[in-house]
């Protein structure tokens, strides 16, 4: 195992304070009672309520596959490579249920669609950064 430069261990505790983010925000989600969803903007009812379980077992995976690939990046570990994958599968599954068969674009507004975007940029430069590890040695 070659030393890993400086900057790709940067980039992976960003990446996993990003991710220990998105597994907060999961979190919080999970939380919400009726009474709090009831509070909501009516868009956002109806996006809560049109939510298939599969998707947000998707976000689940998003999450935390996405953490734990950014721990194996940490630790120098070739299976991150193999998380960040489940991750990204977990972003596209959970983005087809939000935007493709709910029209959360519709319901949620274009801010979501943004993040959402950035979200899944994110996830393709994780994966193609632990690619690049496994190729220069940093993981193993």
């Amino acid at each position: 195992m070659k030393t890993s430069p400086r900057w790709f261990k940067g980039v992976a505790v960003v990446a996993l304070l990003w991710n220990l983010l998105g597994c907060l925000a999961f979190a919080a989600d999970l939380q919400l009672s009726p009474e709090d969803i009831a509070q909501l903007p009516q868009a956002q009812q109806a996006l809560y309520a049109a939510r298939p379980a599969w998707a947000i077992a998707a976000t689940a995976a998003a999450v935390l596959g996405g953490a734990l690939g950014c721990i194996g990046l940490l630790l120098g570990r070739a299976w991150a490579l193999w998380l960040l994958v489940i991750s990204l599968i977990g972003i596209v599954v959970q983005d087809i249920g939000l935007f493709v068969l709910v029209d959360g674009a519709h319901l949620a507004g274009p801010v979501a669609v943004v993040m959402q975007s950035l979200v899944l940029v994110i996830g393709i430069a994780l994966l193609l950064l632990a690619r690049r590890g496994i190729q220069r040695r940093w993981l193993v």
